[in-house]
């Protein structure tokens, strides 16, 4: 596929995040399950309904302008980042050690969804598209703020550990 525009990376990138959030929507309950931590579980259900939600968004983002179509594509970068999550899953007992690899692995999907929703926010600016651009910008916040949540989470843990040394 070549790319020779901005609207047709932004119509690649749009496609590929779609992708993206629907295969954080298999996994996201995955990772609620094999959580311990309540805290956790809830962060991880949380999103899944955020995650919904930009599904919904990214809808309305196609329907912004007649120009957006999106194309039938499979994220490989998610792919993989959804794979590394099921191989701890697989390979880690229940705990405080899976519970902190999947955090990390939750993070790795937050920052890859980071850097995309602030690429594309900032195409569709730079193409005119300024309702995509706030529908964008609203997800950005949504992940920058799970994100946020996650190192949170994290820091909870490692203060309950030290606490029981």
């Amino acid at each position: 596929m070549s790319i020779t525009t901005l609207k047709e990376l932004f119509i690649h990138d749009l496609s590929d995040v779609y992708s993206a959030e629907r295969q954080i929507t298999k996994a996201l309950p995955k990772m609620a399950r094999a959580a311990t931590d309540p805290k956790l579980v809830d962060a991880f259900k949380t999103h899944l309904e955020e995650t919904q939600g930009q599904i919904e968004r990214l809808d309305q983002v196609v329907e912004s302008s007649d120009e957006i179509r999106l194309k039938r594509m499979k994220c490989h970068a998610m792919e993989g980042l959804v794979e590394e999550a099921q191989e701890l899953i697989d390979s880690v007992e229940k705990g405080e050690v899976l519970d902190a690899g999947l955090i990390g692995a939750a993070q790795k999907v937050e920052h890859y969804e980071i850097a995309t929703y602030g690429t594309l926010a900032a195409l569709a600016k730079k193409l005119g598209y300024s309702q995509a651009a706030k529908l964008l910008e609203e997800t950005l916040q949504e992940e920058k703020d799970t994100d946020k949540k996650l190192t949170v989470i994290a820091g909870s843990q490692s203060a309950t550990k030290t606490a029981k040394s």
